[in-house]
């Protein structure tokens, strides 16, 4: 641009402006829009010596064509598309009728301009901007594109597949920049700029913003980790080493956050997480969490009475669960007390707190009706003498 501006303040001729903008279409376009013209020329031919006419006519054809084009494809493919099992092809068959529209019209556009026979160097810069509107508007039907095949895969995927829900955002993010790398590759290759030096300059670039933000870089490169290996995903109720408890509420390429259950909000830098020991209680096979009462009775109970009351107890809390049932542990021979253990299951651990407290009520109140005595210590105190 900064030797078109030269020319343009200095007066010399603008014949040079397509040394700038040089056309990066193929040669074989422009003899494409020549043999489209030919053709259509028993058509504009009616039309003798006004080209203006002849280019209306070509960009009315063209339109024309662009819409019978998008409804037959959109027709044909869409009935392919019921016959597969995939569901997501539906979908993509509606987002390829615009780009497929935008094409034949832009191809229409161009061939349009020929009759008008304008100078080289702005037929140049048309045929660049036409080609930047075509890269826009593919490469958004690819992000599209890709972002629905990988919801597609993820939701069929198997345990062990490498696209899985939690780890979905994880390659959208890389698909996004490739994409979007690619595209203003054939953005400068549309405007003939040579790629060379930007190269070189992002490089440098990229050395001196690596030193400043190591800290910002760890983060990142841990959040990539996060999400590929997925030791928890939203939703899951983990605990840290530090001693922090909550429900996992964003999972960023910088931070994750945890809502604990104060309704008080964590964010955790991701370089911390991915070197800190986390308790995922919502992970394994399935998401209930196993909730453990601790009883201890006098010696000289009856440890089996002890028990059904127990097992009944954990059997009239609503919230626990059937199955797993719940079950009682006769643990070891205390100082004091004969200790046992009450095992019951709850859907989810955001219950523990609230079922734990059910259960504890519920067993003082039993124990007492029972005549089941919880020790506790005591202490006597004898006066040998009073004070003279």
């Amino acid at each position: 641009m900064s030797a078109v501006y030269s020319r343009l303040v200095t007066g010399q001729p603008r014949a040079t402006i397509t040394q700038v903008f040089k056309v990066t279409m193929p040669t074989q376009s422009n003899n494409l829009q020549g043999d489209v013209l030919s053709g259509l020329q028993p058509i504009i031919g009616f039309f003798g010596n006004y080209p203006f006419m002849q280019s209306l006519v070509i960009l009315v054809l063209f339109l024309f064509i662009a819409y019978a084009t998008r409804t037959v494809l959109s027709r044909v493919l869409g009935k392919m598309a019921e016959r597969t099992k995939i569901k997501w092809d539906d979908h993509v068959v509606g987002l390829l009728q615009r780009p497929i529209f935008l094409t034949v019209l832009l191809l229409g556009l161009l061939t349009a301009v020929l009759p008008l026979k304008f100078p080289a160097d702005l037929v140049d810069v048309v045929q660049s901007i036409v080609a930047t509107v075509l890269i826009v508007a593919w490469t958004r039907f690819l992000m599209r594109l890709s972002q629905i095949m990988l919801a597609g895969i993820s939701k069929n995927t198997r345990t062990q597949s490498l696209i899985k829900p939690q780890t979905r955002p994880l390659f959208e993010n890389l698909g996004f920049i490739l994409i979007i790398i690619i595209a203003i590759y054939f953005v400068f290759r549309a405007w003939n700029i040579d790629m060379t030096a930007w190269l070189a300059s992002a490089g440098i670039l990229g050395i001196a913003i690596g030193f400043a933000a190591k800290d910002t870089l760890a983060n990142l490169f841990s959040g990539v980790f996060i999400l590929a290996d997925a030791p928890y995903k939203l939703g899951d109720y983990i605990v840290l080493d530090t001693g922090e408890r909550g429900k996992v509420t964003a999972i960023g390429l910088r931070s994750t956050r945890l809502l604990t259950r104060d309704d008080v909000e964590i964010t955790i830098p991701n370089a911390i997480m991915g070197n800190s020991r986390i308790t995922n209680q919502s992970g394994g096979p399935y998401e209930k969490f196993r909730i453990r009462i601790k009883v201890g009775v006098a010696y000289g109970s009856d440890i089996d009475q002890v028990k059904a009351v127990l097992v009944d107890v954990a059997n009239m809390e609503t919230q626990v669960c059937r199955d797993p049932e719940p079950r009682v542990r006769f643990r070891v021979f205390g100082a004091s007390s004969l200790d046992l253990e009450l095992l019951c299951w709850v859907d989810n651990p955001e219950l523990r707190g609230r079922v734990m407290d059910a259960l504890n009520t519920q067993i003082y109140k039993r124990f007492k009706a029972e005549g089941i005595e919880i020790p506790y210590s005591k202490h006597d105190v004898f006066i040998k003498e009073m004070p003279k």
